[in-house]
Parts: C-alpha cells; structure tokens; sequence
C-alpha cells in the first residue's frame, strides 16, 4: 500500500506444486548389500501430534523414533515470545527405542506357522508422559506401553570391622579388652562370637566375631538419564481364523476394532479376553463367497461410525448405533464399472489395498491396484477425485499376475490439511498429487537422497472424466509396456509399499525395504 493506493489482492489459484528434500534416512543400504528378510519394513504411523514415529518390520520388532527440532527451541514462555519471527524448520527425528513385539508361533491345531511380521501398528492416546500403541501380526494383537525411567543404582553393602557397630554386635576384643578376666563375649541377638555360623550357608561364612559393620542398601541415583521401558500391557488372541489386515484406534480413547477377510471386532483396551463381532460377511455357504474384508479404519472424530473396504472395490461405511452387528451398511461407495470393459483381472485390481480417513473425516481415501480414489462421504455416486497410479502398467498386467506382483498391497495417506495425497509404487518411487479443485499437481519422487532425480520435466494435465464433472482423472505416463511413468524401467523387486504423511507440516516417511526415508517440503 502506497500514497492510499489500494492493493488488489488476486483471487487464490490452487496452491503450488510443492518441491520435495531429502531430510533423513535411517537403516541406508550400502552399495551391493544385501538386505534381511527380517529387517523389511512393514508398517508406518506417526501418532496424532507429530512428535513420534513408529515403524515395524517382518522380523517382529517396532521401533520408535522422536522428534528432535522441536525441542530445539527451548527456552521459556517469555523467551519463546519476545521472538517476532516464526521458526520454520522441517522435521527432524532420532531414534529413540526399539523393542520385540512379536515372537514366531506356531498354530497346532491348523498345524501352520504365524509369523512374526508387524502387519500394522496405531498409536493410543497419551497418559502421564507415557506413549501407547497397538501392534498386530496375523493373529495377535498388543498393547504397549513406552515409559522413561530414571536410572538408579543400589550402592554396596557397605561392610567395615573398624567401625561401630550398628545391630548391636560386640567382638570378642572389644568385650575383654575392659575387664581383667576374659569373659566369653556374645552377640545381641544371642549367638556367641567364639562359634562360626560358616554351617548356616556354604555361600557366605559369617566370621567368628560377627559382621561389625553392616548397612541397609541404599538407592541412590548416579545420574539425570532415562531408560525406555517398553512393556506389553495386554494381549488380545484367538479372535480372527483369518489374517489380520487393520487395526483401527476409536476417537473415544477406549476402543479398538480389528479386521481380518471375514470379519470386523470391537475390543475394549482394558479387556482383552473377550470382544465383539459387529461385522461378519461370511456366508453360510464358504462356496457362496465373492468378497472379502480388505481394510478398515474408524472415523477419526465420530466414534460411533467406521469404514470398510472389499475385494471387489466398494467401501462401506457403518453406524455402530444402528444394531449390534452391522452387516447392514448405511452407506456405500462404488465406482460403475464402464460397460465392455470387464476382463480376467477387472476384479482383481479393483481390490481396494488401504482406505484412510482425512482428517475431519468428509473425505476417504482408497489406493486399488491402478488408482487412488478420494470420496466425499456426503456422496455416494462416485469418487470427487481418480489419480491414475498404475496405468502404464495396463498392458503388462498378464506378467504382473504371472510373478503375483498384481497382488502388492499399496498403502496411501493424506496430508494434515488435506489438499494432498500420496501413495507408493514399483521402483522405490511414490506418488503425490493435489486433490484440491484446479490442482494438476502430480509429482513423482524416489526414496534415495535425490528423490526428484526421476521426476519429468512437463506437468501432468488433469483430464475431465466423461462420467461426471465432479471426477477428475490425473493421468499420468506413457502406455509403453517397459517403462514407468516417467521413461525409467521399472523394477517389480523393489516396492514402496509403506508410507506415512506427517498429521501437521508437509513431511513424508516412507519404507524402501529396511530404509525409512523422510522428505519434506
């Protein structure tokens, strides 16, 4: 503003494609090393406040790291606001602990081996500086919780004949040293110094005159550190005959669900030795079966309600307030499929992998084989949004079934302000797009230390579907069979399948085998 001339501000486009960084890297993998099987992520989360990150791998274990940079700041309430700038840094995590969650089992009656892998992992809510978080493999589910300690120490046994005695006990020479005729000296509680009580233990013969000096030990603590002491607080087994694919943490802090093929249960945290089944597909008939649980989350703020996915591409959405068991749904979210189109693997990539819920919880999103979807839950004609992930991959679809890489589970996630989503793909590369009205954002990066060394060069253009104005389709890439989307060769070995967006700043985790990459924009 100058001389009383007045700025117009321009009406707001859609916000800037971001530009990515490396941040951090945990577990990096030198060159020609060979990587464990154990040692392979399987799951992310970062807990609600942004501070913590967790990851399990195939090996059982989980490992927790914390947030660094935020603590950096420090200082008091007064310091922190003299400051007239804002401190914006990218987050930065360390490691902060590790422990086993699960063990390999064995299931006698089926006569099959339960891994030990990490399947997912929620975080709980938060009680007396103590973290709380949920683990599953494919049968067993935990609940852990993570305390500092202090470190104490427990001084000697402080064992000293030439000082005063504290029980009571006179020596022998002590006793006669005061009388001219040696008198036999005795002990308080009765014994007699001249006798050894080596005969009472074989570990420790007490001396002829006794201990003189004898004291309580003491604990005192040697210095200001912590230790982390992870302890599994309850176990809930024996509730799924199939494999557990979700656990999902309530919005009301006390319960959980957990979903295998068939079937969705509704624990309590504090009992473990029972829960509720409030969705069963199975049907009398196991031949009759067409569909299968894939996954499931709870909203995040209304604890009455949840969602469901299946194999054949739908989402549901449950009211727990309707009846006990909600097989009934009351709502559901399905894409038409386009007539003529229909082949071998149409039901097989339709096969939702993971939904997640936004933030507020107006929108889910879903990852299938070939595509992320973003659905309003106010509308159930269609999705608001397609992202084209897969599509260069239509025609290679007989090989990826012949190597079973069209069965790879995808994760997806959205941002803290959900204006964005991302998901994994093959080549150690992911994917994000921006899913807020006129957005073409559609980048691609690669888990290494130069994540935008694979990225093109000209923007995608998002293309207006014929169905709907509401669907958007981005389309990203070229059709040629042996390339990805953007002219590399891809590589079915290597899979970003796990990843995690940060519930508050433009920071992303993600697993490349045992790596955990961190990026941020």
């Amino acid at each position: 503003m100058n001389g009383g001339d007045e700025v117009v501000a321009a009406p707001a486009g859609p916000p800037q494609p971001l530009e990515w960084k490396f941040s951090q890297v945990f577990g990096e993998r030198t060159a020609g090393e060979e990587v464990q099987e154990v040692d392979i992520i399987s799951a992310i989360e970062f807990d609600k406040s942004g501070n913590h990150l967790a990851t399990g791998d195939r090996g059982g274990r989980v490992v927790l790291f914390e947030r660094t940079d935020a603590k950096d700041h420090g200082g008091s309430r007064r310091d922190l606001e003299s400051v007239d700038y804002t401190i914006s840094r990218h987050p930065e995590f360390r490691y902060k602990t590790e422990f086993q969650s699960h063990e390999p089992e064995f299931d006698y009656l089926k006569s099959l081996e339960i891994e030990e892998k990490i399947n997912k992992i929620r975080w709980c809510q938060t009680a007396n500086g103590a973290l709380f978080l949920l683990s599953t493999n494919d049968k067993t589910i935990k609940y852990w919780k993570v305390q500092e300690k202090k470190v104490k120490k427990i001084s000697e046994m402080n064992v000293d004949p030439s000082k005063a005695i504290a029980n009571g006990c006179i020596s022998s020479i002590a006793s006669s040293s005061n009388s001219s005729s040696p008198r036999p000296s005795y002990l308080a509680n009765g014994g007699s110094p001249d006798k050894s009580y080596s005969y009472l233990t074989n570990d420790f013969p007490f001396p002829p005159g006794g201990i003189p000096s004898l004291r309580l030990p003491v604990v005192v603590v040697t210095s200001h550190e912590t230790s982390l002491i992870a302890r599994c607080r309850r176990v809930y087994a024996h509730a799924h005959d199939y494999h557990i694919n979700s656990i999902s943490s309530n919005s009301d802090g006390e319960t959980f669900i957990s979903a295998d093929d068939l079937r969705i249960n509704l624990w309590n945290l504090e009992i473990s030795n029972q829960s509720f089944n409030i969705v069963d597909v199975k049907p009398a008939n196991m031949e009759d079966l067409t569909e299968v649980i894939t996954s499931a989350e709870f909203h995040p703020t209304h604890c009455n309600m949840l969602a469901y996915s299946s194999s054949k591409g739908s989402i549901r959405l449950v009211d727990l307030r309707q009846s006990a068991l909600c097989d009934t749904h009351a709502k559901l979210f399905e894409e038409q499929e386009a007539p003529g189109s229909r082949s071998f693997f149409t039901e097989i990539i339709a096969s939702i992998s993971d939904i997640k819920f936004g933030k507020d919880g107006r929108y889910v999103l879903s990852r299938d084989y070939m595509t992320l979807k973003l659905w309003d839950i106010n509308m159930d004609s269609g999705p608001v949004a397609t992202f084209q992930v897969h599509e260069y991959l239509r025609p290679k679809l007989c090989d990826l079934y012949e190597n079973d890489s069209i069965f790879d589970k995808f994760e997806c996630c959205l941002s803290g302000d959900g204006s964005r989503v991302a998901t994994g793909s093959y080549s150690n590369l992911f994917r994000v797009f921006g899913c807020t009205p006129g957005s073409a954002e559609a980048t691609t990066l690669e888990a290494s230390k130069n994540p935008m060394r694979r990225q093109v060069q000209t923007p995608a253009r998002p293309a207006r579907s014929l169905g709907s104005s509401l669907t958007r389709v981005v389309r990203r890439g070229a059709d040629s069979p042996g390339v990805d989307a953007n002219g590399n060769s891809f590589d079915f070995t290597t899979k970003l399948l796990h990843l995690a967006w940060h519930p508050t700043e433009n920071s992303i985790a993600c697993a490349a085998a045992n790596s955990l990459y961190m990026y941020y924009a």
